[in-house]
């Protein structure tokens, strides 16, 4: 398996819904964060990727489990992890972490399936050969 890719986030209030825990929806922003770092580290910046490219990501399908909230002011580890990899996508558990009291505790994960596309045309083609060495 992949090494993992971990990257903190800190919750606010904006994260959060009327009950003080974080809304649902947020835990796909924090995974794409954390996929977004991931690709930085190795030295893959999106932006540029698609202006040298003509390429990008995006996401096609995901599925996420919620297993215990995380609240106001917690410091999250989210992680970004390759379980898959094709010529035209990517497939990632992603997983957000609470250390309480020496205590890890899973809160959320989520299986997201990425692919390449023309940024133009939107239509599917392969990863660039240069991109995929950098992931494996």
């Amino acid at each position: 398996m992949k090494p993992v890719y971990q990257f903190p986030i800190r919750i606010y209030w904006e994260d959060t819904d009327a009950g003080g825990i974080v809304f649902y929806a947020n835990y796909l922003k924090f995974f794409e964060r954390a996929r977004t770092e991931w690709l930085r580290s190795l030295g893959i910046e999106q932006h540029a990727l698609k202006g040298e490219s003509g390429g990008m990501f995006v996401v096609s399908e995901t599925q996420v489990k919620y297993l215990s909230p995380a609240r106001l002011d917690d410091l999250l580890e989210v992680t970004a992890q390759t379980t898959e990899s094709g010529r035209a996508s990517l497939v990632l558990m992603q997983q957000a972490w609470l250390t309480e009291n020496g205590q890890r505790k899973l809160l959320a994960e989520g299986m997201i399936r990425i692919g390449w596309v023309n940024s133009q045309t939107l239509k599917p083609g392969r990863i660039p050969a240069q991109i995929l060495e950098a992931l494996q």
